[in-house]
């Protein structure tokens, strides 16, 4: 479920407490928390509406309905969905880069990557090249890594980001102190 920047802001603040989508069938689930460039949106209740009420322009951020019906993203033809929100905290990958103790247990979850991986070992590929590479857009990693595809280098990159390994950046990544760490150590 995507946001735009402002509607962040506004959830984060308490502002927002609803959003609304069209969708064929549902895509979250109450008690899920999304990731997000300001941290943890938990999503509270979801319940499939006939229409937007008078009493949601509020709690939406909107000044009136008409204007909250014209913003509904998705096909007007799909159902509409009710979704509450709002702010869960700050993304805890973030003070799990900073974090450099365990770093034998992440280096287990490492090697099980590697071994589990049809491809074979890729994880250090990828470190090392983010550690050479930092801000360097994926699509001019991805080959280098030896990935035949933009999209399963950038999943792996995603799953070493679980890890709190390595941190996006506008462009590109770069390592985390504990990536720095996990790869100075091996």
């Amino acid at each position: 479920m995507l946001f735009r920047e402002d509607a962040l802001e506004r959830i984060r603040s308490g502002r927002v407490s609803v959003v609304f989508r069209r969708w064929r069938t549902a895509r979250v689930r109450a008690g899920t928390r999304l990731r997000t460039m300001i941290g943890l949106i938990e999503v509270r209740a979801v319940t499939r509406v006939p229409d937007v009420l008078p009493q949601d322009t509020a709690p939406a951020g909107y000044a009136d309905l008409a204007a909250l019906r014209a913003d509904i993203p998705g096909d007007p033809a799909k159902p509409l969905y009710r979704i509450e929100v709002g702010y869960a905290g700050a993304d805890p990958r973030i003070a799990l880069r900073e974090d450099v103790s365990g770093l034998a247990a992440v280096a287990t979850a490492v090697e099980r990557m590697d071994r589990s991986a049809r491809r074979g070992p890729w994880t250090r590929t990828v470190l090392g090249l983010v550690a050479a590479r930092p801000a360097t857009r994926a699509a001019d990693l991805y080959a280098e890594a030896g990935y035949p595809d933009l999209a399963s280098f950038k999943r792996d990159v995603r799953r070493l980001k679980e890890l709190g390994l390595t941190e996006s950046l506008e462009i590109g990544y770069r390592l985390s102190p504990r990536g720095r760490a996990l790869l100075d150590g091996s």
